[in-house]
């Protein structure tokens, strides 16, 4: 059984669907002491609340919702104009199921909004509506808050507030998970309006993030995909396994005992393709043995396209800038190396030639006077026409460019969206600056 949290500050909370995450999500918050009003059209799932029951099969539940119709803390209705009147944040977890061509059906969250709207329309005092049910970015600013303030004829903001807070509850831990999150976020409108809902989690030992709607709404995809692909990944790692008889579970708990690398934030910060000397080598000699095992691996396959599409995306935004003088920063593939192999930079920096583009390039790791070995060979024999392009300075570069490309994290280069003149333009491939795409400066994916 889970653990009374015995708050002090009890909120008013009522909870629309009561479908599998809005009733964990109720039964949850009365267990920590707050008031709860369960909300929904089906008077079945009404009846088997109001009777201390669950309507969902999940583990703890069924004890939690007992124990909190017990002591009062939580009844359930279909009065809308009930539930809104007798509290003072409303989460809404209704299902967004799919439609045939993949998008959401939004029409249980336009109604609940619009029955909500209804009430606020006239009810004094402030009142919080959350959303917690799975919406694409946008929904909120395009739906939900015109939807809310259409009919209850009020400022979202202003008038009543609005957050998105994307849940993170696994089906057969989803009481565990409520109680300990991976992270809380809050997707808000406005600073004031994320208090009363921050106020809610103030007692977990978790992570709690306050950021923009959009970026709340994106987090639950991004972790989703993020899940479906890492299953998608050991299964066709388990496959390739299986053929070369390999115990793919050894394999794999070998690969997770790095948490340097593997399994961390490394290599998850969005940016420009990667290339050197092994990722794309090994990618190909995989592919290979996969094919010759009369094996498909789509996920493992499909990782060198995508890569190449970034170098096309990257070459495009050049391309669209209209300027024939480009300066390039950096065109080893990673800062504090002088290794050209496979870099993408040397693709783009190929292309914009082939297309009578004028270049000037600096990297102070990459100079044919140091170099030596396969480095050396390289850069004199297999693309001579780019080392005469070289310049020694970054300000060769500076006085010389129309689009200024930052093609590597190299530190000499952080501060050079400063010293550029009026009428030049930063395309950063690796965010040396921490700033949006606007203003004479663009990121690739930023």
């Amino acid at each position: 059984m889970i653990e009374h949290t015995g708050k002090e500050d009890t909120l008013r909370i009522s909870v629309f669907g009561l479908g599998y995450v809005g009733t964990v999500s109720a039964g949850c918050l009365a267990y920590d002491g707050h008031e709860v009003i369960g909300v929904d059209p089906v008077q079945g799932k009404v009846d088997i609340i109001n009777a201390g029951q669950s309507p969902i099969i999940e583990t703890e539940i069924g004890e939690v919702i007992s124990e909190t119709v017990r002591t009062g803390r939580l009844r359930a209705t279909n009065d809308v104009n009930e539930a809104i009147n007798n509290t003072d944040l409303s989460f809404i977890c209704v299902g967004t199921p799919s439609l045939p061509n993949g998008n959401l059906d939004l029409a249980y969250v336009l109604r609940v909004c619009e029955m909500i709207g209804e009430v606020l329309k006239k009810k004094a005092g402030n009142h919080t509506v959350v959303i917690r049910s799975t919406i694409l970015p946008g929904t909120m600013r395009r739906i939900v808050i015109p939807t809310l303030e259409e009919h209850s004829g009020k400022q979202a903001g202003v008038d009543f507030y609005v957050c998105n807070n994307p849940e993170f509850l696994r089906e057969g831990s989803a009481v565990k998970d409520f109680r300990s999150p991976p992270k809380t976020v809050i997707g808000q409108l406005n600073e004031a309006g994320g208090e009363l809902l921050a106020s809610l989690y103030s007692g977990l030992d978790a992570p709690l993030i306050r950021t923009d709607l959009e970026t709340a709404e994106m987090v639950k995809y991004v972790d989703n995909s993020w899940h479906a692909l890492k299953i998608g990944f050991a299964n066709e790692i388990g496959n390739l396994s299986k053929v070369l008889a390999i115990d793919a579970h050894e394999v794999m708990k070998i690969f997770c005992q790095d948490q340097k690398l593997n399994i961390s934030p490394a290599y998850l910060t969005p940016g420009f393709a990667f290339g050197g000397s092994c990722l794309p080598k090994d990618l190909r000699a995989l592919n290979y043995k996969a094919k010759v095992s009369d094996l498909e691996l789509p996920i493992i396959s499909s990782i060198l396209p995508s890569n190449e599409m970034q170098v096309n995306r990257g070459l495009q935004i050049i391309l669209g800038k209209g300027k024939k003088r480009i300066g390039v920063l950096g065109f080893s593939f990673k800062a504090g190396t002088d290794d050209l192999r496979e870099s993408p930079m040397i693709e783009i920096i190929e292309r914009l030639l082939g297309k009578g583009y004028e270049l000037r390039i600096y990297d102070k790791n990459v100079s044919v006077a140091s170099l030596v070995g396969a480095n050396r060979d390289f850069i004199l024999n297999k693309i001579p026409h780019i080392s005469r392009l070289m310049v020694d300075k970054i300000e060769d570069v500076l006085d010389f460019a129309e689009t200024i490309v930052v093609g590597n994290r190299a530190q000499e280069f952080v501060g050079v969206t400063e010293r550029v003149r009026p009428g030049q333009t930063v395309v950063d491939f690796v965010r040396i600056a921490e700033q949006r795409s606007e203003n004479g400066y663009d990121g690739i994916c930023w």
